[in-house]
């Protein structure tokens, strides 16, 4: 997959970035290498391998659960600019 300049223009719109042509040309260099090391990636065959959660043997500390702190939630969201359900309300920034 190789993006074009036109993908990078598109996702420092979306991400609220404004690039100028040399650093949008930079951009479009370092996101198709990380593509290209993706494929690269893709292709290695890791049939036989077990899947790991960690690449040690790890033991671990388990605790027992309980409750430490008390509910401050409306505390926290009582600055913010709009709230519903106890879930921050933000501006859609990606087009459907």
């Amino acid at each position: 997959m190789s993006l074009t300049r036109a993908d990078v223009e598109k996702i420092a719109r979306l991400a609220r970035l404004k690039l100028d042509e040399n650093e949008q040309a930079a951009m479009l260099g370092e996101l198709n290498s990380v593509f290209a090391m993706v494929e690269k990636m893709c292709g290695t065959d890791t049939g036989g391998i077990e899947p790991m959660t960690h690449p040690h043997d790890l033991a671990l500390r388990l605790r027992e659960d309980r409750i430490t702190e008390t509910d401050h939630a409306a505390e926290y969201q009582a600055c913010a600019p709009e709230v519903r359900n106890r879930l921050y309300i933000v501006p859609q920034v990606i087009e459907e």
